[in-house]
Parts: structure tokens; C-alpha cells; sequence
């Protein structure tokens, strides 16, 4: 049976190419890396939250217990469809099915790409991946936080700290779990050396465990991932941000609310580049709904303003 029949709008991946999509995404997403997907149903998620911690009261015998302060409140995670539309010649869905299972890897493969940045570019900046532009109407994204390192004299890794400062010498600290990296972060840091007793570098790395800052999991005791998301490039112009550090742990909450079908289209203009059948074109569709919430507060970015 051909994996496209005539009859069929919609065929859902094959189970080797859907769950490698999955860990791909993971594999290529700084958020995925240091955040962990949670199950979500299609819609807003609610999550309940703390307003102010409660407190414990030691109690003499025989006296009254007072009222415990604290109190609740709630926030909401959105639902954020994205999705990959790709063409074909129209003789491909009478090809065999080796050649059709073929086109869903070279979907997945693309899909796998850009998915995964896509969950990074939305998240971090509320970026369109296609355009390259901020969708206004978005108001929750880590980038929001106004902790900000500015990039001037100092070096990175005392830039570093200095992030990881804004958010531990506060009265109420989340703690510092994850850094999302730029690559060129991530160079600058492996490229500081030791210092003499005069203060002029000494020519050994100082933190030899980055090598040349290619794929950096940890530094200075923290969880990191590395990727270009974190400045938006490609896909946008340069964002700026070299570096995102804070609480990925419970600072995020996200997760995928729908499944992964490919929608095999064969009529109309799906994307803007022309009617299908006079191009002799069918059209593959990819889509995913992420949700998510992220407390941007509890984040701190470092920022090259030059």
C-alpha cells in the first residue's frame, strides 16, 4: 500500500521518523535541552502560582496559632502553532513507496531543523522564524526580563557572573539551573587564559574542559546548551543577546499540545508561491502546537550593545 493514497488528505509520520523528530528537536533546541517538556492539553494551560511564600510559625504550648500569609494566583500558557510547507513535483505520489517514505525523511529531516528553532526563536524573542520579524501581539517571552549584562570591558566569564548575580542577590531567588549560549559566548569564553602574577595572560586555558567552545554542556558548575537561536541569527536580525541564565527548570514551562501530521496538499496556493496543479506541484505540510509560559523574571540576559 502506497504510503499516499488518492483518497487521503492527511497521513500521520511513521513512527521511526515521528520519534526522531522528537529527540531531534531536543537535540537542536537550547530550550529543550535545558528545560524539560511537560504533557499539555490543546488550549491555555493554567498554572497556579505563589504570590508570596508561606511562612512557618513555632507555637508556644498553650498558645494561639496565628494566620499563615501567603497567597495564590495564576498564570497561563498559550498555545503557538508552527508549522513547515514543502513542494514536490506531483509525480512523486506515483512513485513507490520506498521513493514516498523518502520525501516524509527529507520532511522530517527539514521539519526537525525548523521546528526545534522555532520553539527557541518564539520563546526567547517572539520571532517568526519565516520573517525574520517580532510578532508584537506576543508579551510573554524570556527576553522580556529587564536583568540585563551589558558587554563592555570585562570578561565574559565575569560577565557571566555578573548575571548570575542579578538573580541570586535578590530577596527572593529562584536559583540559577541552566545558560542559553551564543556561539560567539561560547568562543569568548574558551578563549580566556590564566593570568600571570603581573596580570598578563599566561597562555593556558581557563576553562580547557570548553576546547574550542564548539559544544558547551557546563560552565562554572551550571547546565548549559549552546546554540545561535540565543542571538536569533539566522533567521532575524542580530538580537544582540550573547547569553540567557536563569531558572530553565520552573522558569519554563512548555510542552507540544498536538500531534505531528503531514497534510498532503494537491490543490490551491497553500504558501504564496503559486496555484499547485498549473505548477505540476503537491505540497507536504508539517505542523506542531507548542504552549508555554515563561516567567521572565527569573532570567537574566547579557547583552553585546556594540
Amino acid at each position: 500500500m502506497a504510503v499516499f493514497g488518492t483518497a487521503e488528505t492527511k497521513v500521520l509520520l511513521p513512527r521511526n521518523i515521528a520519534d526522531g523528530m522528537i529527540q531531534q528537536t531536543r537535540t537542536l533546541s537550547t530550550v529543550a535541552k535545558l528545560s524539560n517538556r511537560e504533557p499539555q492539553r490543546f488550549g491555555e494551560t493554567e498554572y497556579i502560582t505563589f504570590n508570596d511564600f508561606p511562612k512557618a510559625e513555632f507555637v508556644e504550648e498553650g498558645a494561639q496559632k496565628g494566620s499563615t500569609t501567603g497567597g495564590f494566583g495564576s498564570v497561563k500558557s498559550k498555545p503557538h502553532k508552527a508549522q513547515v510547507t514543502m513542494r514536490f513535483n506531483e509525480e512523486v505520489q506515483w512513485a513507490s513507496e520506498d521513493y514516498q517514505l523518502d520525501v516524509l525523511g527529507q520532511l522530517g529531516s527539514a521539519g526537525q531543523v525548523a521546528l526545534s528553532r522555532a520553539l527557541d526563536l518564539g520563546l526567547y524573542h517572539r520571532i517568526n522564524p519565516l520573517t525574520g520579524s517580532v510578532i508584537t501581539g506576543w508579551d510573554n517571552y524570556v527576553t522580556a526580563t529587564t536583568k540585563s549584562v551589558e558587554i563592555a570591558t570585562a570578561e565574559a566569564d565575569a560577565d557571566l557572573r555578573a548575571a548570575v548575580g542579578l538573580l541570586v542577590n535578590t530577596p527572593t531567588s529562584w536559583g540559577v539551573n541552566g545558560v542559553a549560549i551564543d556561539p560567539k559566548f561560547a568562543w569568548a569564553l574558551a578563549n580566556l587564559q590564566t593570568k600571570n602574577a603581573d596580570g598578563s595572560p599566561s597562555g593556558t586555558q581557563r576553562y580547557p574542559q570548553l576546547g574550542f567552545g564548539t559544544d558547551v554542556t557546563s560552565i562554572l558548575g551550571i547546565n548549559a546548551a549552546q546554540g545561535n537561536t540565543v542571538s536569533g541569527t539566522p533567521e532575524a536580525t542580530d538580537t544582540k543577546v550573547r547569553a540567557i541564565v536563569g531558572d530553565f527548570q520552573n522558569g519554563i514551562r512548555w510542552g507540544i499540545q498536538r500531534e505531528l501530521p503531514v497534510e498532503l496538499i494537491r490543490f490551491g496556493d497553500p504558501d504564496g508561491q503559486g496555484d499547485l496543479k498549473r505548477n505540476n506541484q503537491i505540497a507536504l505540510r508539517l505542523e506542531v502546537v507548542y504552549g508555554w509560559y515563561v516567567f521572565a523574571d527569573r532570567f537574566a540576559k547579557i547583552v553585546d550593545a556594540v
